[in-house]
């Protein structure tokens, strides 16, 4: 069986078990809620049942899988050599659910609110305390105070040798 519903200003053709993106609706992952603004049923019993504009006492069922928010999109404007360039983009909010049960003549979902299950808690070992961070920076009088290091010379042999070329200059052409 399947339907078309309405939802966001747009329509979808869903059955039950699918996953689908919609604009995002009121409900925490696992929560239930009823889409009743059905277009069209058909699939079950032979022909396709239409409404007008919806199927009274018709609603789908379906499971609240995630919140998210979708890709950013670029607007960008621009009209030539008229110096109008504007540059505006978004992202859109969204929500995934999963269809559970498509319900005709009035009738109720069979499940009100999915159990969550609930994260495991991890015994941590006790972490190890951090070293003390100094109060306040050094102000310039204590790092003047302060010896200063020297800087240890390196080695000549150390400093790479390569042979110098010298560029001649090109005679000139009279």
């Amino acid at each position: 069986m399947f339907a078309v519903i309405r939802t966001g200003g747009k329509q979808y053709r869903v059955s039950p078990n699918d996953i689908i993106q919609i604009e995002r609706i009121a409900g925490e992952p696992g929560d239930i809620i009823e889409l009743g603004d059905v277009l069209l049923l058909g699939g079950g019993d032979g022909a396709p049942k239409a409404g007008s504009p919806a199927i009274a006492g018709a609603l789908v069922a379906a499971e609240v899988v995630e919140q998210f928010r979708g890709e950013k999109i670029v607007v960008f404007k621009k009209k030539r050599r008229k110096n109008y360039r504007r540059k505006n983009g978004h992202r859109q909010e969204l929500t995934l659910l999963r269809i559970t049960e498509i319900l005709t003549d009035g009738n109720k979902p069979s499940q009100t609110k999915m159990a969550r299950a609930e994260p495991k808690k991890v015994d941590k070992k006790p972490a190890e305390p951090k070293a003390a961070k100094p109060a306040r920076p050094a102000t310039k009088a204590e790092t003047k105070a302060a010896p200063k290091a020297k800087a240890i010379a390196k080695p000549a042999a150390a400093k790479d040798k390569a042979p110098k070329t010298l560029k001649t200059p090109k005679p000139k052409k009279s």
